[in-house]
């Protein structure tokens, strides 16, 4: 594993899920560390450590890591208990929910942005987000049925 320390903590920067350039991937992702996404995934993104969404990377994902970094396009949520970084060339549609965050020039984030500085807020917004994430599957993702703003996307286009 790679470590560097930082003000004494250590960060482990060891890459525990790559979807490489090309790839394109349906279904939630549990990942146990760092994770990178240079392709696309369609599908939920959780994992316990950072991750990282490249340039060239397409997601319809809700995402919840320590510390996100985005620099392609998400079309989801984005909780990051860390901090969030979104370089210039991210596109993001859908609410974040962080501690921290940096924003690059030119950067387009259609959504809303919560910032919680206190460990109160920051329980609250958790609780919040994750209310609305288990209720957006209860119209039987998991089983394969679409939500209804894609049901008529799946009838008129096979």
């Amino acid at each position: 594993m790679a470590y560097i320390s930082r003000g004494g903590k250590k960060d482990d920067f060891s890459i525990n899920t790559i979807i490489g350039p090309g790839s394109f991937v349906k279904g939630d992702i549990d990942s146990g560390g760092f994770t990178r996404v240079d392709g696309a995934l369609r599908g939920n993104l959780h994992a316990k450590g950072r991750v990282v969404v490249g340039e060239k990377a397409r997601m319809r994902s809700s995402i919840t890591g320590t510390t996100v970094t985005v620099g392609g396009i998400v079309d989801g949520n984005i909780l990051a208990s860390e901090r969030l970084v979104v370089l210039p060339t991210a596109l993001i549609l859908g609410n974040i929910t962080t501690r921290r965050m940096e924003a690059g020039e030119g950067c387009l984030i259609h959504g809303r942005v919560r910032v919680c500085q206190d460990d109160e807020s920051w329980s609250r917004a958790q609780g919040e987000y994750r209310d609305k994430r288990h209720a957006q599957t209860g119209y039987g993702e998991a089983a394969g049925a679409a939500p209804p703003q894609f049901q008529r996307l799946r009838t008129e286009h096979g």
